[in-house]
Formats: structure tokens, C-alpha cells, sequence
């Protein structure tokens, strides 16, 4: 026969069992919701979208629109073209304008630019590389166009428009043969399209492409890259030699070297992948 007090002790270690049968399973529920709440209220990066040589921003309006539909916040840092350093130096000021974390993405030589402009830059979570270069420190564009692959890119058909600098020297402006411009840079593009960006192309002082990155900000910073699988600027072996060289998370897609604007639903998609694999 169990005495009363026995019994009352009995009753009330029951009674506590069962308030932290209770207990400790809510406490859980809470905190996985607050993590669920803390996850959904971490702000998205802002997405910075640098153009290459031959093009200008107006190349990632289909990319912006589908990022800012899925809550990104958006911005295009016009690309001088003048000079890897002063390209950088440039790009990197913009950046130093946005609050907050930043994914960077880079479209041929644009590629060169954000390698260099992140280096160092805490804010920069993710590096973009569309169709792009990419350069190691010490290397130019003109010599990863020199690194042997198969089926290399043939020379571009350039244009060549001599200027004279603010300083008084004279150098020359590349531009692509118009009448070249959509079979080398844009073979996938609308016609009217593409015949838009041949008129209206950014020229790059030639000078650029011969000048070497002095930081590759791929060393520190988790890289994807979009490999163009019908790129005539940009040898698309080439693309695959220098994303494994860096260590990028690859796509390949069956676009030209305008990327951006004949799949930028893929280009945003990448962009997507890059924040949820940094988060």
C-alpha cells in the first residue's frame, strides 16, 4: 500500500514529467520559427552588375528585371573602359556607395573589373562571372587570350578609332566591325536587337587589354561562372579552363557571348544560386 505522501510525490513527479514533455518540445517549435523568421528577415544582397567592352548596362535589364521580382535590390556601375586600374578603381567606389552585402557579377572584361574592384571588399559575398575573364594578378586579357585550348576564339574583327587623352596623347579606341558585330558577339540575339548593340557599342581603349590585374579577388571570395557554349569571342574552352582554375560553380548554356541578353532568366538564376550558396 503506498502511503499518501508517497503517493503525493508520486503525482507530483508525474505531473512535472508531463510539463516537460510539454515544455521542451514547444521550446524547440519556437526556436526553429525564429530561425525561420531570423532567415526571412536577413536582407538580400544588393546585386551589382558590371558590363564588358563592346556593350554597356542596358545588357542586364532582362537579369534585373527577374531579380527584382524575387525581392533583390539591383544596380549597374557603368564600366569607363579606359583601364583595368582606373576600371577598378572606379567600379570599386561604387561600391563602397552601397550599404550592405553584395553580390558582383561581371560579363566578359567586366569579369577582369570585378576581380580586381572585390579584392578585399568584406561586403562582397559572391562573384558572378558571365562569358567573362578572368585573370589571375599579373596577367592581362591578351594573355589568357593566349593560353592554349582547344578551339580557340578567332582574333575579333576590331575597328580601331585613334583619340586624343586629356593629357594630350593620343590612343585608340577598339571597336567590333558593325557588320561583324552579331555572328562574333551576339549570334543568338534578336536581329533588331543586335543591330542595336553594334551601332551603339562602348569602345575600349586598346590599351586595356594589355594591362595585368594586380588582385584577383577569386582567391577569397566564393565564385560561379556562366560558360557561353557558343561563344566566338570568348572561347568557350577557355571559359572552362579558367572557371576550374578559380574554382567556380559552373552552368553551361548554349548561348553566344551576349549571355545576359539572350538568357537572362539563366543569368538570374545563377545569381540566386550564388546568394543561396553564401547564405
Amino acid at each position: 500500500m503506498i502511503k499518501p505522501a508517497t503517493r503525493r510525490s508520486a503525482l507530483a513527479a508525474a505531473t512535472l514529467a508531463a510539463a516537460a514533455a510539454v515544455y521542451i518540445p514547444a521550446v524547440g517549435v519556437a526556436g526553429a520559427a525564429d530561425a525561420t523568421r531570423d532567415s526571412a528577415a536577413t536582407p538580400k544582397p544588393t546585386v551589382v552588375f558590371v558590363h564588358g567592352a563592346f556593350a554597356d548596362s542596358s545588357g542586364w535589364y532582362g537579369a534585373m528585371d527577374r531579380l527584382r521580382k524575387d525581392g533583390y535590390p539591383v544596380r549597374a556601375a557603368t564600366n569607363p573602359l579606359r583601364g583595368l586600374p582606373s576600371d577598378a578603381a572606379y567600379v570599386r567606389d561604387f561600391l563602397n556607395s552601397i550599404k550592405g552585402p553584395i553580390i558582383l557579377a561581371g560579363h566578359s572584361y567586366g569579369g577582369a573589373v570585378i576581380t580586381q574592384a572585390a579584392a578585399g571588399d568584406p561586403d562582397v559575398k559572391a562573384l558572378v562571372y558571365v562569358a567573362a575573364s578572368v585573370p589571375d594578378v599579373g596577367e592581362s586579357l591578351a594573355d589568357l587570350k593566349a593560353h592554349p585550348v582547344d578551339n580557340p576564339a578567332p582574333p575579333l574583327p576590331l575597328q580601331l578609332v585613334e583619340f586624343t587623352n586629356p593629357d594630350g596623347t593620343r590612343s585608340n579606341d577598339a571597336f567590333i566591325d558593325p557588320a561583324k558585330f552579331r555572328e562574333t558577339f551576339a549570334a543568338d540575339v534578336n536581329p533588331t536587337v543586335a543591330a542595336d548593340m553594334a551601332d551603339t557599342q562602348k569602345p575600349i581603349d586598346i590599351a586595356a587589354l594589355n594591362q595585368p590585374a594586380t588582385a584577383a579577388a577569386w582567391k577569397t571570395i566564393p565564385s560561379w561562372f556562366l560558360i557561353a557554349k557558343q561563344d566566338k569571342a570568348n572561347s568557350t574552352n577557355l571559359q572552362r579552363w579558367e572557371a576550374e582554375r578559380i574554382g567556380a560553380h559552373t552552368v553551361e548554356i548554349n548561348s553566344s557571348h551576349a549571355a545576359m541578353v539572350s538568357h537572362p532568366g539563366a543569368v538570374a538564376d545563377l545569381v540566386e544560386q550564388a546568394d543561396r550558396g553564401t547564405r
